[in-house]
């Protein structure tokens, strides 16, 4: 690129990058693709970016109209919406995705764990229907963590899920207990919940059906079915 951040170039997939393929952007996309709207809900999404530089990209990818910024009913609070050019960069985003999952080792992926990005997507992903009709807590711990991120509640009542650092106050149905690398391996779809269950590596306790139905509720990766090469 020039210093103008130009390729110099006519090709699509030359000006296509010059709006994508700056630092943090398609993460951006992919959590508006995901559902995102507000600026905090982006934050935690991307959460080792900083929030001025958030605020710079989105501002650039409202100019080059992928997004549009709506108000309110809150002073100062926009929602973020994808356009029908943001919309169209689904298959883009999950193309990237499939093959990051076919192509990427496995051990490269498990290098930059982070759980507050592991149980933002869980949160996200979980399905409530299999779950008891009334509020059920969920915590996990991840033993071997500081004590400031060792513990998360996700809160599921109705069709809405909340996530928690600090503890929600309502007693707890059911413990999960793994480390973390182990359960970023399961909602990457790198290995089996079942299997790291009988390997002692994942402990469950408390309501015996919830226990029961984990496989049906828990949140994945949108890619953990994705084929992965092999050998």
């Amino acid at each position: 690129m020039d210093e103008h951040g130009s390729y110099g170039q006519f090709c699509p997939v030359a000006m296509a990058s010059e709006i994508l393929c700056t630092r943090w952007t398609a993460l951006i996309v992919r959590e508006l693709l995901a559902g995102s709207t507000r600026f905090n809900d982006l934050r935690r999404g991307v959460p080792r970016m900083s929030p001025s530089l958030l605020s710079k990209r989105l501002k650039e990818l409202e100019e080059a109209g992928v997004i549009v910024a709506e108000p309110t009913r809150h002073p100062g609070v926009v929602d973020y919406r994808l356009t029908a050019a943001g919309e169209d960069l689904r298959t883009v985003i999950d193309a990237v995705g499939f093959w990051g999952q076919r192509w990427i080792e496995s051990s490269l992926t498990l290098e930059n764990l982070d759980p507050g990005l592991l149980m933002w997507d869980i949160r996200r992903n979980l399905r409530p229907d299999p779950l008891p009709p009334r509020r059920c807590t969920i915590k996990f711990i991840y033993p071997e963590l500081v004590p400031d991120q060792r513990s998360w509640w996700l809160v599921v009542e109705s069709s809405s899920v909340d996530l928690c650092l600090s503890d929600p106050g309502y007693e707890v149905d059911l413990y999960v207990r793994t480390p973390l690398r182990t359960m970023t391996s399961i909602w990457m779809g790198l290995s089996n919940l079942t299997s790291e269950i009988e390997a002692g590596h994942v402990e469950i306790d408390g309501d015996k059906a919830i226990a029961r139905s984990i496989q049906t509720w828990l949140g994945l990766s949108v890619f953990a079915k994705g084929e992965r090469r092999v050998g």
